[in-house]
């Protein structure tokens, strides 16, 4: 086989549909849109989503929540994650990102209560839960708020 020879599979490829070119053709006078109606007409487009006059099912579905846009968001820190580091060190947002406790750097941190802290640590962040504060303080360590 060469080059030259080459054809697609049987039936893989079909001409081109050439519409409203006489009634012998087969696809004249409405050239395949059907008598009258939208989608006969010429420059007829429908935005997506559109149910014939119904009404949408975007528009039939209930409005749920609310979702403010003054919302403070926080980047948060269980106390069992600051476990892992070692006593007597002075734990920031900086550290906690770089040790992989935090994610987004830009982001205030919380400290939570979740866990148990064997060590004492200095932690300093921008907010605490009652709960933190008080395992910080227990196992020794110190709050700052910043």
């Amino acid at each position: 086989m060469k080059l030259h020879e080459l054809k697609p599979a049987a039936g893989s490829r079909t001409p081109k549909r050439r519409v409203g070119r006489g009634i012998g053709s087969g696809l004249g006078k409405t050239s395949t849109r059907g008598h009258k109606g939208q989608r006969s007409r010429s420059g007829h487009s429908l935005q997506p989503g559109f149910e014939g006059g119904q009404m949408p099912l975007v528009r039939r579905l209930p409005k749920v929540g609310f979702t403010s846009i003054f919302k403070k968001k926080y980047s948060l820190v269980n106390v069992n994650r600051l476990d892992s580091l070692p006593a007597d060190t002075i734990v920031t947002p900086q550290l906690m990102y770089e040790e992989g406790l935090v994610r987004n750097r830009r982001l205030p941190v919380k400290i939570l209560g979740n866990g148990e802290l064997s060590k004492a640590l200095t932690v300093q962040a921008h907010k605490f839960s009652a709960s933190a504060t008080e395992k910080i303080e227990n196992a020794g360590g110190k709050v700052e708020v910043i």
